[in-house]
C-alpha cells in the first residue's frame, strides 16, 4: 500500500493578510498546496487528506480541491474546536485553533496507511517527498518515523519572523529534540531567534538543521497523539485557554523521552519557499516561474 500525505491547512493566515491557502502563485490559479500535491504523486504517494475549516469547505473544493481531486483519491477532514476526547470542553475565551497536533487528530479517522505531514502555504520541493516515499519503503517498523530537515538558511524570509523547529540528532541520525522556535529572522548568513518578543536575540548557525512539518509516521503515533491531546487539555491549556497551541513536535518530543519511538532525520538540499507574508509572493511566483522554465512543472500540473 502506498503511502498517503496530510496537508494542514486549516491555518487563519493572520501575519499574511487572508486565506494563503487560496491565494494564486502562477498565471494558472494554482496554488501551493497544488505544487505539493503534485509533487507528492509524482514521488509515489496515492491518497491525500486536506485538513480545513468547514467554513471554507465550498471555496477550497472550487479553488484547489476539484481539480486535485481527479487526479487521486483526495478526502476532507475539519478541524473543529470542539472535536477534543471525551471529558474536555472548549473555553468560553477560545477562537484560536488548536495546532498542529490537533489538525493531524482531526484526520485521525481517513488515515489508514502510513502518512506524511505538511503545511498548505509551504512549498517543499519535490526532493522532501522522494526522501519519504523512500523511507516509507524500507523495512524500519511501525514505531520508527521521518523528518525532513532543511538548513536553516535555506528556510527564511527578507519580511520578517519566521517559525521552525530547530532539531538535534544523535550520532546515528535519530532525532533526540525538536525545539519550536517561534521568531527567527536573517539575514541567511547569520540567524538568530528571540524569546521574549524581541527584547533580545540569540545566533542561529545557518546549517541548522529544522523542521518545516515534514513528518513520515506510521499509524502507531496516532494513538500518541490522542494521548498527548489529553495531557496538553489538562496541564497545558489551563494555563493560557485563549492561545495555548497543540504543536506536533510536542508530541513527538514526548514520545522520544518516553523511549517508545523514534525518529529518523532525513536532510535534504531543498529550498524552502512560502507565503508567511504577503510581500513574499513576489519572490515565490519568480521561484516557481523558474522552475517551470527549467522544465520541472508544467504550465498547467493537472492537465
Amino acid at each position: 500500500m502506498r503511502p498517503m500525505l496530510v496537508i494542514m491547512a486549516a491555518g487563519m493566515g493572520s501575519r499574511f493578510g487572508g486565506l494563503k491557502q487560496m491565494t494564486p502563485v502562477d498565471g494558472a490559479g494554482q496554488v501551493i498546496l497544488d505544487y505539493s500535491a503534485y509533487d507528492a504523486l509524482q514521488a509515489g504517494f496515492e491518497k491525500i487528506v486536506c485538513v480545513i475549516k468547514k467554513e471554507i469547505e465550498a471555496d477550497f473544493r472550487a479553488l484547489v480541491g476539484d481539480r486535485v481531486g481527479q487526479k487521486c483519491d483526495l478526502h476532507y477532514a475539519f478541524q473543529d474546536l470542539h472535536d477534543l476526547p471525551a471529558g474536555f470542553g472548549v473555553p468560553p475565551e477560545r477562537a484560536k485553533p488548536w495546532g498542529t497536533g490537533h489538525a493531524v487528530y482531526a484526520a485521525r479517522d481517513l488515515i489508514d496507511r502510513p502518512f506524511a505531514v505538511i503545511n498548505a502555504d509551504d512549498f517543499y520541493g519535490r526532493g522532501a517527498f522522494m526522501a519519504l516515499a523512500g523511507f516509507f519503503g524500507a523495512d524500519v517498523g511501525e514505531h520508527t518515523h521521518a523528518l525532513v530537515s532543511y538548513d536553516l538558511k535555506n528556510t527564511l524570509t527578507e519580511n520578517g519572523t519566521v517559525a521552525r523547529g530547530a532539531c538535534t540528532t544523535d550520532g546515528d541520525g535519530y532525532l533526540t529534540t525538536v525545539t519550536e522556535l517561534t521568531a527567527i529572522r536573517g539575514p541567511a548568513d547569520s540567524p538568530s531567534y528571540t524569546l521574549d518578543g524581541g527584547g533580545s536575540w540569540k545566533p542561529l548557525a545557518p546549517d541548522t538543521p529544522v523542521s518545516l512539518n515534514t513528518w513520515g509516521f506510521h499509524q502507531s503515533f496516532l494513538d500518541a497523539i490522542g494521548e498527548e491531546l489529553e495531557k496538553f487539555l489538562r496541564e497545558d491549556m489551563p494555563k493560557n485557554p485563549a492561545k495555548a497551541e497543540f504543536f506536533l513536535p510536542s508530541v513527538v518530543n514526548a514520545c522520544l523521552a518516553a523511549g517508545t519511538d523514534r525518529v529518523k532525520v532525513v536532510p535534504t538540499d531543498e529550498v524552502w519557499h512560502g507565503v508567511t507574508y504577503r510581500d513574499d509572493l513576489p519572490a515565490l511566483q519568480q521561484a516557481l516561474a523558474a522552475m517551470r522554465a527549467a522544465g520541472k512543472y508544467p504550465e498547467n500540473l493537472w492537465a
